[in-house]
Parts: C-alpha cells; structure tokens; sequence
C-alpha cells in the first residue's frame, strides 16, 4: 500500500513544484498583520498611500514598503492618477482569501 501511495507523492511534488512554492510565499507575505490590515482597507476600494498611511496610523515610508512587496506578489495593483498613485486588491481572489482567512480565524 505504501509503495502506491509513495510515487503518487513523488508525482505530485514535481508536478507543482513550483505552485507549491509560490503559495509559500503568498503566505509568508500574508503573515504580516499589517499587510492584513492593508488589505483589509483595500477591500472598501482604491487608496492612496497617504490614505492607508493616516488609516493605519504608519508613516506613509512604512506602508510603501509592505505594498511594493504586496505588488511584488501580485497581490495589489497600482493605478497612477497624477503625481498620486492609487492602490487596490489585484483581484477576487485576494478579497475571497482574505474573507476565508477571516471565516477560518474566527471560527470557534
């Protein structure tokens, strides 16, 4: 039975290797409470830096910094408007993650 189960396991992590990695990583950024919080603020709709800066009582360096790497990770999008550039959740996926995440943490 074990020897069934082995290759299926070998076969597997080759096959998705590289997604398996990937969404180690996705969650390695989505560790950061803050960056929840950013999110979380982006779920209402678009804001600037500024914005999330004064929501989250942070200094407008500390938020770019968890942004770059939350678009580095696909995560959010930004949007030039002028000289401000306008954040958002990339796309479903993120909010319906972060929804389950929270469902899941407050489930008793």
């Amino acid at each position: 039975m074990i020897e069934e189960v082995l290759p299926l396991k070998t076969n597997l992590h080759s096959q998705y290797s590289l997604e398996i990695i990937q969404v180690a990583e996705l969650f390695r950024t989505l560790g950061d409470p803050t960056r929840i919080r950013i999110l979380l603020l982006l779920m209402d709709g678009e804001q600037n830096v500024g914005g999330l800066a004064v929501s989250l009582g942070m200094s407008e360096a500390a938020v770019s910094h968890h942004l770059r790497r939350l678009r580095q990770m696909r995560i959010v999008r930004a949007r030039r408007q002028g000289k401000e550039v306008y954040y958002a959740l990339d796309d479903d996926h993120v909010s319906d993650l972060l929804s389950r995440g929270l469902e899941h943490a407050s489930h008793p």
